[in-house]
């Protein structure tokens, strides 16, 4: 995939045990993107996204909302220096 955009969010609030991070791959390939999402121990979600402009704006509006059962109380924007990996979102361990 050729990556148009590189973002990297950090997602703060209800966000853990509510199924964002597998809102956010459902909503990531569902868009196209590469990347991945893990959870922090700080209790935030941080998220890698790769791909054209549109979709990774499209995903970076949806997680300042989430799924449902999430509370997003802020979200970190920055340009992300590493690149996503080739294949599928993916969901990673916890750091």
């Amino acid at each position: 995939m050729f990556c148009r955009l590189h973002r990297l969010l950090r997602i703060h609030g209800r966000v853990q045990g509510v199924g964002f991070r597998r809102a956010l791959c459902r909503e990531a390939e569902a868009l196209g993107l590469a990347g991945w999402v893990r959870n922090r121990v700080d209790g935030s979600v941080e998220a890698l996204l790769c791909g054209p402009a549109d979709a990774v704006e499209a995903l970076t509006g949806w997680a300042r909302r989430g799924p449902p059962a999430a509370r997003v109380d802020r979200l970190e924007i920055s340009a992300a220096n590493e690149a996503a990996p080739a294949g599928p979102f993916e969901q990673r361990p916890t750091v």
